[in-house]
C-alpha cells in the first residue's frame, strides 16, 4: 500500500516492563478504509500495542507513527478510541459525557440514537453495559475520526448489539476510516479485511483468515460417547476441544487419534477436516509458548 494511505504504523516495536517484553519486535500498520483485527489470548500484548500506537506509552525499542509523525496530542485529535474500560465518566449523565467529550475534540454533539436519547439524563452508572458501549462508540465517532481504535468493543453485549456495532464499523471503513479492533469472538474476526495474531508479545501470523489457517487441518471424531472420547484423548495428552458435542483435535493426524481411542477402548470414527481460525491460533500459541 502507498505510504500516504497508512494511518498508523509500528516498526519493530518492543515494550518492556522489567524483564517482561509485553510487546516484542512487532511490525504492523493500518491503512485508510481497512479493518484490521488484532487477535490473541489475554496477556498476548494486544492492549499494550494499542497504547503504543496511541502514544499513551513510549516504546522501549522501535518506532511508532500516527499520520506520519510521532503520536502526540495533535494526532490523537484525528482518531477515535474505545478502550476496554470504555473511558466514560460514571458519575456524569449520558448527555454530560457527550458534551464533555465533544468539547475536548471541538466537535458538535451528535444526535443520539433512540436508546441513548431515552436515558440521556441518567447517570452512566445507572444504564446497562450495552448502552454504555453504544455511548462510548458514539463519542468516539463524534468528531469524525480518520482512525478508529476499538479494544474489545463488543465484550459482554448481546449478539444483536454486536451485529449493529459491526454494521457501524463497516460503514466507517466504507467512508475511508481505518479501523483497528481487538476481539475474542472468532466470528467477528471474519468481519476484518486483515488479521494480526499475537502470542506472548509477538506478532506470530498475519493475513486473511484463509491465509493464516493455510493447510492446517484438524481431526473430528464421530461418536455417541463424546464425553468418554474427550476424556480419553485429553488423558493421552492430545490437544482435544469440544465444539458443542463434536470432539476435535487441531494439527493431529488421524492415526494418532485412532490409536489413542483404541488404547482407551473408546469407539469413534475419525476423519480429517479443515482447521478453524481458533484451532490455528491454539496451534500457534502452543508452538510459541516459552519452554
Amino acid at each position: 500500500m502507498a505510504d500516504q494511505d497508512v494511518l498508523t504504523r509500528a516498526d519493530r516495536v518492543t515494550k518492556r516492563y522489567g524483564s517482561l517484553a509485553a510487546v516484542d519486535t512487532v511490525t504492523m500498520d493500518v491503512a485508510a478504509g481497512e479493518i484490521v483485527g488484532l487477535l490473541g489470548a489475554n496477556g498476548a500484548g494486544k492492549t499494550t500495542l494499542i497504547r503504543l500506537l496511541l502514544g499513551l506509552t513510549v516504546p522501549t525499542e522501535g518506532a511508532v507513527t500516527a499520520f506520519g509523525r510521532t503520536p502526540d496530542r495533535s494526532t490523537r485529535q484525528r482518531l477515535g478510541y474505545v478502550p476496554q474500560g470504555l473511558g466514560l465518566w460514571q458519575t456524569l449523565t449520558v448527555a454530560e459525557n457527550v458534551s464533555f467529550a465533544c468539547a475536548a475534540f471541538q466537535a458538535e454533539p451528535p444526535t443520539l440514537e433512540p436508546g441513548l436519547a431515552a436515558v440521556e439524563h441518567r447517570l452512566v452508572s445507572e444504564i446497562g453495559l450495552g448502552l454504555q458501549r453504544q455511548l462510548a462508540f458514539t463519542i468516539a465517532l463524534a468528531h469524525h475520526p480518520e482512525l478508529l481504535v476499538l479494544d474489545e468493543p463488543t465484550s459482554g453485549v448481546d449478539p444483536l448489539a454486536r451485529a449493529r456495532l459491526w454494521d457501524a464499523v463497516h460503514d466507517q471503513a466504507d467512508h475511508g476510516t481505518g479501523v483497528l479492533v481487538t476481539t475474542h469472538y472468532m466470528q467477528e474476526a471474519q468481519q476484518c479485511d486483515r488479521l494480526i495474531l499475537m502470542s506472548h508479545g509477538k506478532a506470530v501470523a498475519a493475513g486473511t483468515e484463509k491465509e493464516i489457517i493455510g493447510d492446517t487441518t484438524a481431526c473430528e471424531v464421530d461418536t455417541p460417547r463424546w464425553a468418554d472420547t474427550f476424556a480419553a484423548l485429553d488423558s493421552a495428552g492430545l490437544p482435544v476441544t469440544l465444539t458443542g458435542r463434536r470432539v476435535r483435535l487441531a494439527d493431529t493426524t488421524p492415526d494418532t487419534v485412532t490409536h489413542a481411542l483404541a488404547a482407551a477402548g473408546v469407539p469413534g470414527d475419525v476423519h480429517q477436516v479443515a482447521a478453524t481460525l481458533e484451532e490455528k491460533m491454539t496451534v500457534i500459541d502452543r508452538a510459541t509458548s516459552p519452554a
